[in-house]
């Protein structure tokens, strides 16, 4: 595994910490996600109930995050041996199989490095985290989770979804927006608002596009 400085972890709109480890789809660089988006997210531990049913929820929207051209990356402190058992006794139980990468990190470099432990933490039993990078390598979405609370797979489809569309339009999308639905234009400045637009009752600071 490659040895990551100890810095601080990044925020939203910085760039993804580089790595390169192993994985239960053998040896994985973060370089190799270029040109396309990511969520990468830890989980506290192999063989947990939350876990288990968060990885089912993965495996079974991967065709949708697919149709985003967006990969799914998995990460904790478990060994790979660890890893491969729990994947095979998830497909062995629940008929489900994990075909997204799940890396390995027992000495918690990369988990350190992106912020998902707190630097004196001994072990990862309470990482939830959620990245999302896009095709260049940058974080755009950060999301936390306690551990006795499973993420929203569905969620992080629509954030991922939201993500491009606004890029693609230059747009923002308001609350709860799916694909399809319209976008609302980015708030300009006081200054570009015309006296008209202010006399004639216009919701200046909220105007939508059609996606």
């Amino acid at each position: 595994m490659s040895d990551i400085p100890s810095i601080a972890p990044p925020g939203m709109n910085d760039a993804a910490p580089g790595f390169t480890a192993r994985s239960t789809a053998g040896t994985i660089a973060l370089s190799g996600f270029r040109g396309r988006w990511l969520v990468f997210f830890s989980h506290p531990a192999d063989f947990t109930p939350v876990c288990t049913s968060e990885f089912i929820a993965f495996a079974k929207a991967t065709p949708e995050f697919d149709k985003l051209d967006c990969a799914l990356l998995a990460l904790s402190v478990d060994s790979l041996h660890s890893h491969v058992a729990w994947l095979r006794d998830i497909h062995d139980r629940f008929g489900v199989k994990i075909a997204f990468p799940v890396l390995e990190d027992p000495s918690m470099i990369i988990a350190r490095a992106y912020g998902m432990l707190d630097n004196g933490a001994p072990s990862s039993a309470t990482v939830r985290a959620t990245y999302v990078i896009d095709p260049a390598g940058i974080i755009r979405a950060i999301v936390w989770y306690p551990m006795n609370v499973g993420r929203s797979v569905d969620e992080l489809l629509r954030l991922v979804a939201a993500l491009q569309a606004a890029d693609r339009e230059s747009a923002s999308t308001p609350e709860g927006w799916r694909p399809g639905q319209n976008l609302i234009e980015q708030a300009g400045l006081a200054l570009d608002v015309s006296s008209d637009d202010i006399r004639n009752g216009e919701a200046w600071y909220f105007r939508e596009k059609r996606a």
